[in-house]
């Protein structure tokens, strides 16, 4: 993505400012407050380790979407003058993001759950996708593991917010290319990273192949007839088709490879944080983001 050279931070405010009325208008002010939050702390994380380890770094630049056919924004992101080539500080500032926005978006979801009712799901509405630390969640404030067959969350905007946040990070943790997931990766792997990123890329459809499938055997189960199946089994492919295709275009865009970096073995420190955050990932990943009430 060609960005502007650092300097002037007027690019970054108008942005900044689109961002927050897009989201206003997709969600309301608790809705735009919230996930505008996390995304500033996300990338505050980032900004303020690259820093402090020494590298030009620039404030965020926000990415407004339409309100109506998206949430209001597509996230951040920064840019920096020089490719971060030493593997700890590079997993250091990746991680970083993930981390401080994570520690917004918990207990912003945690409050907002517990301004959230308890409902039967509405037959024409979407149910939004579990995750472990989401049903964790669910389960501290409400008690049983949700959805349940006649009742689920009504989700107030902080708590929809919030785990639009926990989406987001699931995404951006993705081990491919240049997302932030990537860069933890490269650091972790070294040179071997840019062979497994293009396996992971072929195998994300395949992933929403997988979804579909398990969903499309869940419809007939439940009595749907085959095209209703394979209309509620798309709920299940269309995401994971869309996230292979914004990765090849962010590819394209940043280079067919991830900048090299050098091949020394990262401490142990930072080992245990590659592993830390790849458990971070199985918490929050969220196989089917939203689907229809079966």
């Amino acid at each position: 993505m060609k960005l502007p050279s650092l300097g002037s931070p007027r690019t970054q405010i108008i942005l900044f400012l689109a961002s927050c009325v897009t989201t206003y208008l997709s969600g309301g002010p608790y809705f735009a407050a919230t996930l505008m939050g996390i995304l500033v702390c996300h990338e505050a994380g980032h900004y303020f380790v690259g820093k402090h380890l020494g590298e030009s770094v620039s404030i965020p630049y926000f990415i407004p979407l339409p309100p109506g056919i998206s949430l209001g924004t597509l996230g951040a992101v920064i840019k920096m003058d020089e490719p971060v080539t030493n593997r700890a500080k590079l997993l250091s500032i990746g991680a970083a993001g993930p981390i401080a926005g994570l520690l917004v978006a918990v207990p912003l979801l945690y409050v907002g759950l517990t301004l959230s009712e308890l409902g039967p799901p509405a037959p024409d509405s979407a149910i939004e996708g579990n995750s472990v630390l989401y049903a964790l969640l669910k389960y501290a404030v409400f008690r049983q593991w949700l959805p349940g067959e006649t009742v689920d969350v009504i989700m107030h905007p902080m708590a929809f917010a919030g785990w639009v946040g926990l989406l987001v990070t699931m995404i951006n943790l993705l081990p491919i290319g240049q997302l932030d997931g990537g860069h933890i990766a490269r650091a972790a792997l070294g040179a071997r990273h840019e062979v497994w990123s293009k396996r992971l890329h072929i195998a994300l459809p395949l992933v929403g192949l997988a979804v579909a499938g398990v969903m499309f055997a869940m419809a007939l189960d439940a009595g749907k007839d085959t095209l209703g199946a394979l209309n509620y089994a798309r709920y299940g492919l269309v995401p994971w088709l869309v996230w292979t295709a914004l990765l090849l275009w962010m590819r394209r865009q940043a280079g067919e490879y991830h900048p090299d970096v050098d091949e020394t073995p990262l401490p142990p420190a930072h080992q245990w944080r590659a592993i830390g955050m790849l458990v971070v990932f199985c918490l929050i990943v969220t196989p089917v983001p939203f689907r229809p009430v079966l």
